[in-house]
């Protein structure tokens, strides 16, 4: 019976022995590091100010295209609308994953700026329905499609990239910094939105006031591209890259992902869909549910959550520092933990009409998804392998936003109509919270650990030194999954 390390074995770092050698040690440069976290937060920044600004401009879209007397059917035909760029998502990590462990995640990441900056912009240009029918929504489709296409290479090369890039120990801390991006990203969205909610009336809102944020991502996505295309590969896939030359030896291909992976795919989607769910339950679905569900004022709701997300913003970089110390099993089953018991009493505040007590109820929901976008960058690239990495990351990541996450929004409004049930957000979380706890049961912990079948990476002469001179056993996962599940030894 053979071992997958014979599948393996030609990248150097896989020999098995006790101790290391200097040379097996990635010394990480400090200033790249930082241009590549820089770059990693500031695209992701610019795709989560487009999710964020058609969350929160929901219903004067529904007007645009959708028009209608009931305003619920507008705002579901709206998340619809939304919901199809999460199912073109695993299309685009099929696409860009494989490109980008073949080619390099800097190349790919390139790429991916290009197509959400230019599809975003095309939106803000769409005539509305009452100039052109029907081909206005379709147009909004096919732009919606488009982005979600590109967004299936983003999440997942972005997280690959900061992690190969990070030293071991502050891995948590590095990914920090991809969601404190997001956060900013929703809420430069969410102030944009306000600020026009605030300065026009609804008229000039509906006829072009809601282009603007749309059209801004056009220079933002220069200035993301320029700043990748001044970034170096990442340390971990030039070493990969350099001994699969050196040994003439294939890439592993889909067959390969399935057969030696399954189990860590199932984990990844397992993760993300306890991060989603509560991802836009919190920060894209209840601006929507103050204002149509609940009667609450538009632009007070969204100043509650631009608030939420202004506390949660330093709260995600303290989170990277304590996944680091404490780990990311702690992280994740406590906010799974909070997020099952406080999810009832969150919604009862969030429906007492009360500001200050709608406030503390998103914040408590706000304090439990810190949890996760603090520690989730670090610990689902840790799950795979270099050579595999950037292609199942973005396939288990972007199937489980798909089916999961992006439906969010869509699924609970149409229950709570359908029901007249206003504490469904509630029930959803729990039950994401659930499967969150069992999935995390069963990863192990990866904290100021290399990742898996990486050398150990430090950030400092000193920090390799002092490596050194305790010549430490190798600390990292070799013992590598069979190649098929009959292959169990």
């Amino acid at each position: 019976m053979h071992d997958a390390d014979s599948k393996y074995a030609h990248f150097g770092w896989f020999k098995r022995r006790k101790h290391i050698n200097v040379d097996d040690i990635t010394l990480v440069d400090r200033d790249m590091l930082k241009r590549a976290v820089g770059a990693a937060a500031l695209g992701n920044a610019m795709e989560w100010f487009d999710f964020g600004v058609y969350g929160y401009i929901a219903v004067v879209i529904g007007r645009v295209f959708f028009p209608s007397v009931d305003a619920t059917a507008q705002l579901i035909a709206t998340f619809a609308t939304f919901t199809v760029a999460f199912l073109v998502r695993p299309l685009g990590g099929m696409v860009f994953g494989p490109l980008g462990d073949k080619y390099g995640r800097q190349k790919i990441l390139a790429v991916t700026m290009i197509m959400m900056a230019s599809s975003t912009f095309c939106i803000g240009l769409i005539p509305s329905y009452n100039s052109i029918g029907l081909w206005a929504p379709a147009l909004l489709l096919l732009a919606r499609m488009i982005q979600g296409f590109s967004t299936g290479g983003e999440y997942g090369g972005a997280a690959t990239f900061i992690a190969e890039y990070s030293t071991d120990k502050s891995r948590g801390f590095m990914g920090s910094w991809m969601e404190f991006g997001t956060l900013g990203g929703y809420v430069a969205g969410a102030g944009a939105v306000t600020i026009l909610q605030l300065t026009l009336v609804d008229s000039q809102m509906t006829s072009w006031g809601w282009r603007i944020p749309f059209l801004v991502a056009g220079p933002l996505g220069l200035l993301g591209l320029y700043m990748r295309n001044k970034l170096e590969e990442t340390p971990a896939f030039q070493n990969y890259t350099e001994e699969a030359q050196k040994r003439e030896r294939e890439k592993p291909g889909w067959r390969d992902l399935f057969v030696v992976h399954w189990r860590q795919l199932a984990k990844c989607i397992g993760l993300v869909l306890v991060f989603n769910v509560t991802y836009y339950m919190v920060l894209t679905y209840m601006p929507s549910y103050l204002s149509v569900t609940l009667g609450y004022p538009e632009t007070k709701g969204l100043l509650l959550i631009i608030l939420v997300m202004l506390v949660m913003m330093p709260l995600n970089i303290v989170g990277g520092l304590f996944s680091d110390r404490l780990g990311r099993r702690p992280m994740i089953i406590g906010a799974c933990l909070a997020l099952f018991f406080l999810a009832i009493p969150s919604l009862w505040l969030i429906q007492s009409n009360n500001d200050w007590m709608i406030f503390f109820g998103l914040m408590l929901l706000g304090i439990s998804l810190v949890c996760f976008t603090s520690s989730m960058p670090a610990t689902l690239p840790a799950l795979f392998y270099t050579p595999v990495r950037y292609t199942a990351l973005s396939f288990a990541f972007n199937l489980s936003v798909s089916i999961f996450g992006g439906t969010t929004p869509l699924i609970t409004a149409w229950l709570i109509r359908r029901t007249d049930n206003l504490m469904f957000p509630a029930y959803y979380l729990m039950g994401a919270a659930i499967i969150g706890i069992l999935t995390m049961l069963t990863v192990k912990e990866t904290a100021r650990l290399p990742l898996r079948g990486s050398p150990p990476a430090v950030g400092t002469e000193e920090e390799l030194e002092a490596f050194m001179k305790g010549n430490k056993p190798l600390t990292v996962d070799l013992k590598l999954p069979p190649i098929s599940q009959n292959e169990n030894s």
